[in-house]
C-alpha cells in the first residue's frame, strides 16, 4: 500500500502558501487543508456576535461548533454550525482579528485535534503558521515559504482587488508588518521554519517556478517512502 505523506506549508501572509498549497494538493490529488481558514472563521463569527478575544470560553464554544467536510483536493470550505461561511472570511478586518484570534491558548487548543484528526492518514497538504512546528512536528516534508515584505504587499493588495474589494497598497503593507510582528512574537506557538523545513523565498519567483521546486522535493520524499 503506498504511503500518504503528510505535506506542511508554512509562511506569513503573502508569501504564496495558499495559492501553492492548493495547486500542489490539486496535482498529486491530496487533500488541502487551509488552517488560516479556520481561525478567519472563528474570527468571523466572534465579530458577528460581538465576542471579545478575551472571552476564552465563549470562543472555546465558537471552535466546538466548526467543522470541515473532508475533500481530496480544490478550496477547503469550513461550516460553523452548519454554515458554510468560506467565502465570507477573505477581508483584511477578519484577517488581522484572525491573526490575534490565533495567538488565544483556548483556541488553538480547540482545533488542534480538529486539525490532526483531518491529516491523521495522510494524503494531506496542510498549509499555516505552525503546521511544522506544532501541528504536525513529524510531518513528511515541511515547507517554509517566505518573500520581501513589499512583495507580499503587492500579492495581497492584487487579490484583494479581484475578489471585488477596496484596498490601499501602503494600509496593506502596514497590516502585513503588524501580522508578521504579532505572529513572530506570540507566546503560543510563534511563526518560525521548523529545524528539518525546506525554506523557499518565492520573492520574484512565480507560481509555476515554487510549484516545481516543491514536486521535486515531494517527488524525492515519496519514493524514499516507498510511495
Amino acid at each position: 500500500m503506498k504511503k500518504r505523506l503528510i505535506i506542511t506549508v508554512d509562511g506569513p501572509a503573502g508569501s504564496g502558501k495558499s495559492t501553492v498549497s492548493r495547486i500542489l494538493a490539486g496535482k498529486i490529488s491530496y487533500m488541502y487543508l487551509d488552517t488560516g481558514l479556520l481561525y478567519r472563521a472563528i474570527a468571523y463569527r466572534a465579530m458577528q456576535h460581538g465576542i471579545s478575544i478575551a472571552d476564552d470560553e465563549a470562543l472555546r464554544e465558537l471552535c466546538d461548533g466548526i467543522s470541515i467536510p473532508l475533500e481530496t483536493c480544490g478550496d477547503m470550505r469550513v461550516l460553523i454550525d452548519g454554515e458554510d461561511v468560506s467565502d465570507n472570511v477573505r477581508t483584511e478586518e477578519i484577517g488581522m482579528l484572525a491573526s490575534s484570534i490565533s495567538a488565544v491558548p483556548a483556541v488553538r487548543d480547540a482545533l488542534l485535534p480538529l486539525q490532526r484528526s483531518a491529516g491523521k492518514h495522510g494524503g494531506v497538504v496542510t498549509e499555516g503558521r505552525d503546521m511544522g512546528t506544532v501541528v504536525f512536528p513529524n510531518a513528511d516534508v515541511k515547507f517554509f515559504l517566505d518573500a520581501d515584505v513589499d512583495e507580499r504587499a503587492r500579492r495581497r493588495y492584487e487579490q484583494l482587488i479581484e475578489n471585488g474589494g477596496n484596498a490601499n497598497l501602503d494600509e496593506v503593507k502596514q497590516g502585513l508588518n503588524v501580522r508578521d510582528y504579532r505572529d513572530t512574537r506570540r507566546a503560543v506557538a510563534p511563526l518560525r521554519p521548523a529545524d528539518d523545513s525546506v525554506v523557499i523565498d518565492t520573492t520574484g519567483i512565480d507560481v509555476d517556478g515554487v510549484i516545481e521546486k516543491m514536486a521535486i522535493i515531494v517527488e524525492k520524499h515519496a519514493k524514499q517512502a516507498g510511495s
